[in-house]
């Protein structure tokens, strides 16, 4: 039986960046809501919402809001650039992350035609190409231990953000080992701001290239830069690129978790599979499951209220953060039932909200849905009697809060005798 999650001296909750076991983990959370205080790596105090109902409501409340300029302890002083956390809270005030009304609508509507159903739905092919192409890598040492996230599950989607910026395939190499330092969770203190710098480098380079070349593109870029001659409310140039910042902070590692923890699922689940191979599920049921059983982020973090509210029975004072605990609010009965540990593809009853609620529901979604039910029929179709080549409980997860990620995942693609 799972210990009981720990609590500071005064009885609040500790929120742990490596848990000792993800799934009891989200359980115990779980069971202190629907809200409930928590205290952050570094002492630093806030809210969760760990219930699903709750955190809806919060995430569609106008009163809680994304800019920092509402965060006492921000202002104050007591979080600094330095907190380890920091990496996952946009202040730069042209973020969309961090923006709110109006403002947020302006970018969000200038950014939404790249993310269409028919601009994704173009991108079909190219996955396709890129998800054979390191299906053929991995055949050649099919018989042998391989780390499937860092050779297959970043790989692919890191290929698709290159292709939907329109930038080559050694930028989009260099632009992923960017990313997986800064989503690593060993970087040092104020490390993040020094990646941050080189990925705005990176991104206002592509800017430049571009426009000077915008009559021959036709990509996510270009469509971001022609914004900005469509009228005096278009895109500038700082806006554009920390737009293409934003969309693979949020959207890559996203994808990446997806489609490691439905390969880890199925594997953990083989009774699972077996429907799925008889047709009794179908690989969106496999994804939609994935999403709500084993989130790729486990946390939002933060918003900030603008005055004291009052949630489930609880005050959040003005100034003060609070999170979406997503992990935890996959643990709720009332939305799912009572088997809420258990992965089941053909479960019917809720709807999940990994990809958010509200305003601020994530643009990427059709993409990273479109990427996990291309990408994992084709892997499981090559290598249908993939396995784990570690026992399951020996995987290590990322010290990382708010992403829900495996440091290595290794598997064998073909064993021997199979």
């Amino acid at each position: 039986m799972p210990c009981p999650v720990q609590h500071n001296a005064d009885g609040i909750p500790l929120v742990h960046a490596i848990p000792d076991d993800v799934q009891a983990d989200r359980e115990r959370l779980h069971q202190e809501g629907p809200l409930t205080r928590v205290e952050l790596p570094g002492g630093v105090m806030a809210w969760a919402t760990t219930h699903h109902e709750v955190s809806k409501q919060t995430l569609n409340d106008p009163r809680l809001v994304k800019s920092v300029d509402h965060w006492a302890d921000y202002q104050n002083g007591v979080v600094t650039e330095e907190w380890p956390l920091m990496a996952t809270i946009p202040t730069d005030g042209v973020n969309m992350l961090a923006l709110d009304g109006d403002a947020h609508r302006r970018l969000r509507t200038l950014t939404a035609a790249p993310f269409s159903a028919r601009r994704v739905e173009r991108l079909r092919p190219r996955i396709e190409r890129l998800t054979a192409l390191y299906l053929d890598a991995l055949e050649e040492r099919a018989h042998e231990p391989q780390d499937l996230k860092s050779l297959f599950t970043f790989k692919v989607p890191i290929g698709v953000i290159a292709e939907l910026y329109g930038i080559e395939e050694k930028e989009g190499v260099d632009l992923g080992e960017m990313y997986a330092k800064l989503f690593s969770g060993t970087t040092e203190p104020g490390e993040h701001i020094e990646i941050y710098g080189a990925l705005f480098q990176f991104f206002t380079e592509v800017v430049a290239r571009k426009r000077a070349t915008l009559d021959e593109c036709d990509d996510f870029t270009a469509d971001l830069i022609r914004t900005g001659s469509e009228g005096e409310d278009g895109l500038d140039d700082m806006e554009i690129v920390v737009t293409l910042l934003t969309v693979v902070a949020a959207g890559h590692e996203t994808t990446v978790n997806l489609l490691t923890n439905a390969v880890r699922a199925l594997l953990k689940h083989p009774e699972q599979h077996e429907l799925l191979k008889r047709g009794e599920v179908s690989w969106e049921d496999v994804v939609e499951e994935t999403l709500r059983y084993d989130p790729p982020n486990n946390v939002m973090m933060f918003r900030f209220a603008t005055e004291d509210i009052e949630v489930a029975g609880r005050t959040i004072k003005k100034g003060e953060a609070l999170m979406t605990h997503y992990g935890a609010a996959t643990r709720d009965r009332a939305e799912f039932g009572e088997d809420v540990h258990v992965f089941d593809p053909k479960r019917t009853r809720g709807r999940h909200i990994t990809f958010g609620y509200g305003p601020h529901i994530c643009p990427g979604a059709p993409l990273s849905r479109l990427e996990a039910g291309i990408i994992l029929p084709m892997l499981f179709e090559r290598f249908p009697d993939l396995r784990l080549a570690v026992p399951d409980e020996e995987l290590e997860v990322v010290a990382a809060l708010a992403s829900n990620s495996l440091k290595e995942f290794p598997v064998v693609l073909r064993p021997r005798g199979a």
